[in-house]
């Protein structure tokens, strides 16, 4: 089954940098470490101490509230640090490499029900890459999910080609899509682009999706062909943890490398790099950044939502991006935020940028100050989804669960409101307040 889906509400970042076409450069990771705060609802604790050996695939932590959801060690080597923060919270775990890498086999035979395959995910580590909507959390392994929507392309800003990785792994899309249709009442949703070459199995429902991003995020996808209502849930994840569930089914042991797209303006060759999830920032980025002079902020992920690290940084899920920008502190220019020069981004009519079709180098300066909110109308052209956000972020703001659930809180998540903090005239922390609403509700409607 084929069906189009066209959203015209979105903004697409022209953006200098992109990686696109070039060839894939390996990279050895001198440590990786894993972060839990990456995978909301995961409460972390440990498996190992400092100083253990561990096998690729070996778990490092489970979740506190069901110890079969496991986080993994992408490497062989020796646990060399459990770094904690306040209140001795888990921040992440460090596992130093050594030469020979062993694979942890985890099933000799593929599951062929249900609760086998649930086991199979959770002890994989992969169960903790699908999110649960609502709350855009880890999936809970009690409920069932009444669809599964898999995204096969990333539309953010100078995001790698989803599909380039999938190419020529029709059997472990097959078998990951029969494997997750056994776990939903419902059925399995693939969304790609309309020229896509993926060959989606008869299982899965396949629907082209044409539009700017935020087009690739799943969450908007599914509230376009089946919205979440009160008391339903649905699970969401991408192609490339797809593949890497078929790879499971199929022969028992996980792949842990990746191919991450080294972008941004202040990158000298923008490149992919092949590499291991979780990948010290330093071994990816390693001699590829301008020396211009400039301060550099460095982003695991797009420059939308991904997370600031520094070069003692490590990749953060989903491990497949690193943004480099000027971090804009060290410009002087006339007249500040206000100045109508045509290399400043905007989305206003009042600056060149909306009329020029070039491509831009943006840095990371706030270019304004914080104020009260201002009902503009801007994101509703920017978020493609049947809600009113402006009143939705108030009532988030406001700790008002009537109104949040009757205004759609349970179909968003804070990737969804990134281009709305973009066009944002009040500068506010709109991913951040969603973010903290969701865990807020969460905690007091279970």
């Amino acid at each position: 089954m084929n069906n189009t889906l066209k959203l015209k509400r979105g903004l697409d970042l022209r953006i200098n940098g992109a990686a696109s076409g070039c060839d894939v450069i390996r990279s050895e990771a001198s440590g990786v470490a894993v972060t839990p705060d990456d995978f909301p609802g995961f409460v972390p604790k440990l498996e190992v101490r400092e100083g253990d050996n561990v096998l690729v695939g070996q778990p490092l932590l489970h979740d506190k509230n069901d110890e079969d959801i496991k986080l993994c060690s992408p490497v062989s080597g020796t646990v060399s640090a459990v770094v904690r923060g306040d209140r001795r919270k888990i921040e992440r775990v460090v596992v130093s490499p050594s030469p020979e890498q062993t694979d942890m086999i985890l099933a000799d035979v593929a599951p062929t029900d249900a609760q086998g395959i649930v086991a199979l995910l959770k002890h994989s580590g992969l169960w903790a890459f699908m999110r649960q909507r609502p709350y855009d959390i880890v999936p809970k392994g009690d409920v069932i999910p009444r669809d599964i929507f898999v995204t096969a392309f990333d539309s953010a800003p100078l995001a790698p080609d989803m599909e380039a990785y999938a190419a020529g792994r029709e059997g472990e899309i097959a078998a990951a899509v029969g494997a997750l249709s056994k776990l939903t009442s419902g059925k399995v949703y693939i969304c790609t682009r309309p020229d896509s070459k993926i060959n989606v199995p008869a299982e899965a429902v396949h629907i082209a999706v044409e539009g700017p991003h935020p087009a690739g995020n799943a969450g908007v996808q599914a509230a376009n062909i089946a919205p979440v209502n009160k008391g339903e849930t649905i699970w969401t994840l991408d192609i490339i943890t797809l593949c890497h569930i078929g790879q499971v089914m199929s022969c028992g042991s996980r792949d842990f490398s990746t191919v991450v797209a080294v972008t941004g303006p202040e990158v000298e060759s923008p490149c992919l790099v092949e590499t291991v999830e979780c990948a010290d920032i330093k071994s990816v980025i390693a001699g590829r950044i301008k020396n211009d002079g400039r301060h550099h902020r460095i982003i695991s992920g797009n420059v939308l939502t991904g997370a600031k690290v520094g070069e003692d940084g490590y990749l953060r899920f989903p491990y497949r991006q690193v943004t480099v920008i000027a971090e804009g502190d060290d410009v002087d220019e006339f007249m500040g935020w206000a100045s109508m020069s045509p290399s400043k981004m905007s989305v206003s009519r009042a600056f060149p940028f909306k009329w020029l079709r070039k491509m831009f180098s943006p840095d990371a300066r706030l270019n304004g100050g914080r104020r009260a909110m201002i009902m503009s109308g801007e994101y509703d052209k920017v978020l493609p989804m049947d809600i009113l956000p402006e009143y939705l972020i108030k009532a988030v703001g406001a700790r008002d669960i009537d109104r949040m659930e009757s205004l759609g809180i349970y179909e968003v998540a804070p990737e969804d409101f990134a281009l709305c903090e973009y066009v944002d005239p009040s500068k506010t922390e709109i991913q951040k307040l969603i973010r903290e609403g969701l865990d807020w509700l969460r905690k007091e409607t279970e």
